[in-house]
């Protein structure tokens, strides 16, 4: 039986499987984390960003919470932003944050913190324990918050908890959690009442359809409904492969061209986004007339803001193969197999465009890879070159912020070390969180950072030009990437010329498996 809160903490994180802490501390936190017992492994980032990044990658990629712990308001303050991200991307992450001493709460002393609305809606779940002895049970449900939520839960901890008695009745918490994962008869018979009579019928995948029984069972309603599959615009995780004929490409972020893509087809089944995720406002409506609407997803949010006929919440493999089951198999199209590029040559002293990085990876990575996207100005090409092939091949920040890549890389690999693991960024966005590259030298995490270094924000340079506009903010091409990994203690080399960018690819790419570790390739692009 533990004999104080912190013990009974440790037997709450043990018997939940969770085996790590990430971590930037301070004083509040100290009781806590001295003498930390075997079964719980420290990773220290040296920004708050980079623990969320982190800790976000990490149960992303294990499917299970990640641990983060930081330190009262300033702490807790510099990570709202990864805390953002985290929700949007449906991480079950528990996170931490310590409190000044219980016992003189009411004398506002140095360090106190107004926390439980500092982060405001972002948290699934915010506890601050009544009693030391609630901690045990707040921290159990906060691990089963966001299991079930999908995002981020937070505990807030007063320093003078842990060394206080263990209540000897067991906490207020569940032991076990099941999520039911059946798919309702009557919804299924409904959407395929509805796809059995169409014509020319569409699936639009989103982010939440990206697991191995999921791709299997949309690629075999795919082929039973003999339809093309479209990619929801802004997906964060991808879910078919995207070199099979089937796939159609990524929807457009207007209404106006996706009415133009979708307008052939009378029904449109999403599964796993919301109808239809946009990004600048246009007038007129989503689909034609004429086009029906379905929804499938697990997100309720999603369901709601959904311009559809016909929304179900429910798990998104279970309902895609249902129907797989129920409906006829139709005689496929002839359809042309999808084009393949000549393969890249470097001529001597050939400056870098970015399509060259995007082709060189696309040639080289295994199809079982994990790639990040953080490069804004290149997204496009970049999805257009660099096609997932298999569940798990893509990742990037839901809500649009930069920062997640470089942490969230580390994360991935340290829950998956056997996986090739790739961050394409940005220079400017390499920066919000460049200090999580000292934590993947010291923790020997072997992702291989992609920097696209074009000296300036290329994506803000380009909507200025697009408005008719001079924009205010310079450029900054004399900041060097690879000096700056060098000088945390991670491995980089500046590449100019696509003649070094093949050489350090081919000799790098075939070791990214149990590679232990990182490095940096600063490679100067144009900004073509």
């Amino acid at each position: 039986m533990p004999t104080t809160v912190r013990d009974a903490v440790f037997e709450v994180l043990r018997s939940h499987g969770v085996d790590r802490i990430f971590a930037n501390p301070g004083s509040t936190e100290v009781d806590l984390l001295t003498d930390l017992p075997d079964h719980l492994d420290f990773v220290l980032a040296l920004h708050e960003g980079s623990v969320l990044g982190m800790a976000t990658g990490h149960a992303i990629a294990a499917g299970k919470p990640a641990l983060a712990l930081l330190h009262t308001t300033a702490g807790y303050g510099n990570a709202v932003g990864g805390l953002a991200t985290a929700r949007a991307n449906r991480a079950p992450v528990v996170l931490l944050v310590g409190q000044q001493d219980r016992r003189h709460l009411a004398a506002a002393p140095f360090l106190v913190g107004d926390l439980a609305a500092l982060a405001g809606s972002y948290p699934v779940s915010v506890e601050e324990p009544a009693r030391a002895g609630d901690v045990p049970g707040a921290i159990a449900r906060a691990l089963h918050d966001a299991t079930i939520h999908r995002g981020p839960a937070v505990v807030i901890i007063p320093m003078s908890d842990w060394a206080e008695p263990a209540d000897e009745v067991r906490a207020p918490a569940a032991r076990r959690l099941v999520v039911g994962t059946s798919a309702d008869p009557d919804a299924v018979a409904a959407i395929a009442a509805v796809l059995r009579d169409a014509e020319r019928p569409a699936l639009v995948l989103g982010s939440l359809a990206d697991d191995p029984g999921t791709w299997s069972a949309v690629a075999e309603l795919a082929t039973a409904l003999d339809s093309p599959v479209w990619q929801a615009a802004y997906s964060y995780r991808m879910g078919f492969d995207q070199t099979s004929p089937l796939f159609a490409g990524h929807l457009p972020p207007g209404r106006a061209a996706l009415r133009d893509a979708l307008g052939e087809h009378d029904v449109v089944l999403v599964l796993g986004a919301h109808a239809f995720r946009q990004y600048l406002y246009e007038e007129g409506d989503f689909v034609g007339g004429d086009t029906r609407v379905l929804v499938v997803t697990e997100d309720a949010d999603e369901a709601v803001h959904s311009d559809a006929e016909l929304a179900v919440i429910a798990p998104i493999d279970a309902v895609a193969g249902a129907l797989a089951q129920d409906l006829p198999v139709r005689t496929p199209a002839a359809r042309d197999p999808r084009p393949t590029p000549a393969p890249l040559v470097a001529e001597p002293g050939a400056e870098i465009r970015p399509g060259d990085v995007f082709q060189a990876l696309a040639e080289r990575l295994p199809a079982e890879s994990t790639y990040f996207e953080e490069s804004p100005s290149t997204r496009r090409p970049l999805l257009a070159a660099l096609p997932v092939r298999a569940p798990f091949g893509f990742l990037t920040a839901a809500m649009g912020g930069l920062g997640f890549a470089v942490p969230g890389a580390i994360g991935v690999k340290m829950a998956r070390p056997e996986r090739p693991v790739v961050a394409i960024v940005g220079d400017g966005a390499s920066l919000y969180n460049v200090q999580a590259l000292w934590s993947a030298q010291k923790y020997g995490v072997g992702v291989l950072f992609v920097v696209m270094s074009n000296g300036g924000y290329a994506v803000m340079d380009r909507l200025a030009h697009n408005a008719g506009a001079t924009p205010p903010w310079p450029g900054f091409g004399e900041i060097s990437l690879s000096t700056l990994a060098a000088g945390f203690g991670c491995p980089a080399k500046r590449i100019e010329t696509v003649e070094e960018l093949l050489a350090v690819l081919d000799e790098v790419v075939p070791t990214l498996g149990e590679r232990t570790e990182p490095l940096v390739l600063d490679v100067a692009v144009t900004t073509s």
